[in-house]
Formats: C-alpha cells, structure tokens, sequence
C-alpha cells in the first residue's frame, strides 16, 4: 500500500473574502495530510471555489468546473454558487459534491468521502498562522461574514446570510500569528467592515497581547483598527461603509497608526439611483464627509467602486456621478456595468432596463473622466518620498504599492535601487515621474 499523501487541486474564484474561506479550507487540508498539487491532472481530487455573485462571475465559475472534471473528473464545488445546487448539477452532473459558502465541514467531509486521508492529523505540521494563498508579506483578515443590508443589486446576504462578527479577541490572534509569520500588511475585510460587532452589540473580549499582557478590546471598528494599529505592520482598511462612526478612525490614520486609505463602494452619486440601490448610508452628503476626512487626514486615499447602467438611470443621473467624481477626487476608483442578478431585487422595481451600448458608453466616459483625475493627483506625489512595500523584485528593479494602492485592484510603484531590494521590504522611493495609474522612482 502506498504511503503518499493524497492530492488535492484547488481553484479559488471572486473576491479576496472567498479567498480567506479558500486559505481556511487548505488550512485543514493540510492539517490532515494532504497535499496540494499545482495541476489538476494527477491530483486526486479537485475543489473549485465558485463565485455567484454576478452572471459572468457565475460563467467563469461553471467553465473552471468543467475544465476540472474535464483534467481530473472528481470535482467537488463550494463557494456562493453553491447556494444554487441546481445550476450547477444541469450543467455539470458529474460533481461529487455541491456546498454553499463557509461550509468548511461540509467540503472536508466530501474531500474524506472522495480520498480518505492517509495521515495522522496530530503529526502533519501547519505553520500556526495557516496556509495562506497570498505571498507571504501581506494577508487579508476577515473578521465577519455575511451582511444585514439588503441592497437591491445584491444576493450576498442570500448567499452567505447576515452579519456574523468574530470576537474581536480572536481577530487580534489571528493578526498576531500572521505578523510573527512575517506579514507586512494585514488587509481588513468583511462585506461591511464598518458594521463590524452590531450583531455581538459591541461585546468585549480579551486579547492576550504577545507581551503576556490581557486586554479586553470591544467588537467595534474603531476600537479594533485602535488594536490592530499596535501590532507595527501596515493596517488596510476595505469595504467601509461611510457610517459616522468611521469619522473616528480617520485620527487613528492621521496619527499613523493604520493607513490613510479608505475602500468605500459609493456605487453612485444620483440619490435617485441610490434610493433604488437601496444603499446604506445613501443620505449621508458624502462630498461633505470626504472633505472632513481629508482635513483630518490630508494624506487620505479614497478607493471606490461604481455601477453604471443600473435600471433606471438617466443621462441626466450619470452627468450628476461624473459631476461628483470631479468634486470627490477620489484617488482609485473602479467601474462596473450593470448586470441583473437572478434572485436581486433590482429586477422588481419596474424601472427601465438600461441599454448594453448606453452601459458600454458610460463606462467608457467614467474611466476617461477618472483617468484625468488620477493623472492630476499622482502628479503631486512627483518629488516626494514615500515609503512602498515590494511585491516583486529583480535585484535592482523591483515594483511595489505605496500606503495608497491596495494589492491587485490599485497602481503600482516602478522602482530602480543601487542595492538589491527584497520581496516584503517596506523602502523609502523619491517618486521621479508619474502617469495615469503608477508611480516611478528610485529607492533611497
């Protein structure tokens, strides 16, 4: 009988909150004696993580399905689409197993049931702070799933039910672990970060600090942006929503204590299409609040996404967002075109479908409205120092993020140095030119 460990090959589809669910998987993959193989032919098994949120997401999803039954042919599904078992299976009724999102038993029971495994789980080694799929100078924390809002666009709350916080004293070991592991750079995330501990009302829970001290530190977000600011790394803020409570950890960036960055999805300026989004907070007079923070915090980045097309929206409403955008100089932002989404309630308002040439149109306006912005703004990092984290490295060029550009969805910092410079250094760049999105330097 052979002794090998079984071999399982993993696929993890959408957005960065899938992807903890997919490091926590391996986790315990690993934890009980299995492998990861880089291909899916020769593996024994393959589990693709699904993203459902949209009907291209949903697309992407069925093909990589299909191309794992197609390489390997035991395939088991988990992740949002697999709150829709039925799709799936008419597509693919090969699948061993279907789970839905953060059903990490259900996966491991089918991965046990598909390829018993071959270890003693008390002997396998797992580093303490887990597998993690990102390189090894920054990872994403997630301290609450689900959602309570109930925006019209949106199926998460469907998908992956309400709000559920994590104690705040098991996110800070967490973000200990990964900071003695050698992270750089923890990113927050939730799918809302700024509601973080309504539903525990704010409870406290101790944190046994690595210096052997034991504080309590409540469920609330800025107390745990106040905590995680200790541990000495870089601490990104995403998916905020622009409660009035936020308006107090913007000190905590000012005093430098987590980055002066802020991922906000306004999603649009018209009130008459936020009112149909439904959106959280859209009352709030958001140009207001940024102009606040920014005196607050004059080195704030705002990164934000929005949505063109959505049912209803009038030339009249998308002049009134590229308006906003002006005034707002929001440093990054992104654009989606509308897709309805099967089971959002967006598709009962009755409101007008939005062609696909007048969507393509306006998302094309929005961008070369945005550029310019950025252009102007990065324009005044020109002759600055500032402090970037490398993420890649050929000795003497290396390109990494400036405390303003989160990984994968902002700019970049091109940089030469006299010395060889190393993945996860945190350098000192003089910025020497600029364009519409990056930044170039030397390390000093």
């Amino acid at each position: 009988m052979s002794n090998a460990a079984p071999r399982i090959s993993f696929v993890s589809l959408g957005c960065p909150k899938a992807l903890v669910d997919s490091e926590r998987i391996i986790t315990q993959l690993r934890a009980e004696g299995y492998e990861l193989a880089r291909k899916h032919d020769g593996a024994d098994c393959v589990i693709v993580n699904t993203c459902g949120f949209l009907d291209s997401a949903k697309a992407e999803s069925l093909d990589a399905i299909g191309q794992a039954l197609k390489e390997n042919g035991k395939v088991i599904v988990t992740g949002c689409m697999g709150a829709e078992p039925d799709q799936i299976r008419e597509t693919h009724p090969s699948v061993l197993a279907i789970t839905g999102p953060q059903a990490y038993e259900s996966v491991m029971a089918a991965v046990h049931q598909a390829v018993p495994p071959a270890h003693d789980p008390f002997l396998d080694l797992v580093p303490p702070e887990g597998v993690k799929l990102t390189p090894r100078h920054y990872a994403y924390l997630k301290i609450s799933e689900g959602c309570s809002n109930r925006c019209s666009f949106c199926i998460i709350p469907s998908l992956r039910g309400d709000l559920v916080s994590r104690p705040a004293g098991d996110v800070m070991r967490e973000a200990e672990r990964l900071v003695k592991a050698g992270v750089k750079e923890i990113l927050v995330i939730s799918q809302d970060t700024s509601a973080y501990g309504v539903d525990l009302k704010y409870a406290a829970s101790d944190w046994k600090r690595a210096d052997g001290e034991t504080r309590p530190v409540k469920a609330r977000f800025y107390d745990l942006a106040e905590a995680l600011g200790e541990l000495g790394v870089w601490v990104r803020m995403h998916y905020v929503y622009p409660y009035p409570h936020v308006d107090q950890a913007i000190e905590l960036m000012a005093q430098g204590k987590i980055l002066p960055y802020l991922d906000i999805p306004f999603q649009h300026a018209s009130p008459n299409v936020l009112k149909a989004m439904r959106r959280p907070a859209h009352q709030e007079k958001t140009l207001d609040r940024i102009r606040k923070w920014r005196e607050i915090c004059p080195d704030l980045a705002v990164r934000s996404t929005f949505i063109v097309g959505f049912p209803g929206e009038t030339e009249e409403d998308f002049e009134m967002l590229l308006e906003w955008l002006t005034e707002a100089r929001l440093e990054r932002v992104g654009c989606f075109k509308y897709e309805p989404v099967a089971g959002a309630r967006a598709n009962d308002l009755g409101l007008d479908t939005v062609p696909d040439e007048v969507k393509q149109s306006r998302w094309n306006r929005l961008m070369a409205h945005q550029q310019k912005i950025s252009e102007r703004l990065l324009r005044r990092r020109v002759g600055q120092r500032i402090k970037v984290i490398v993420d890649k490295s050929d000795g003497l060029a290396a390109v990494g993020r400036s405390v303003w550009d989160a990984p994968e969805i902002d700019g970049s910092v091109h940089m030469t140095a006299r010395r060889p410079v190393r993945v996860g250094d945190i350098v000192t760049v003089k910025v020497e030119a600029s364009d519409a999105y990056d930044l170039h330097g030397a390390v000093v």
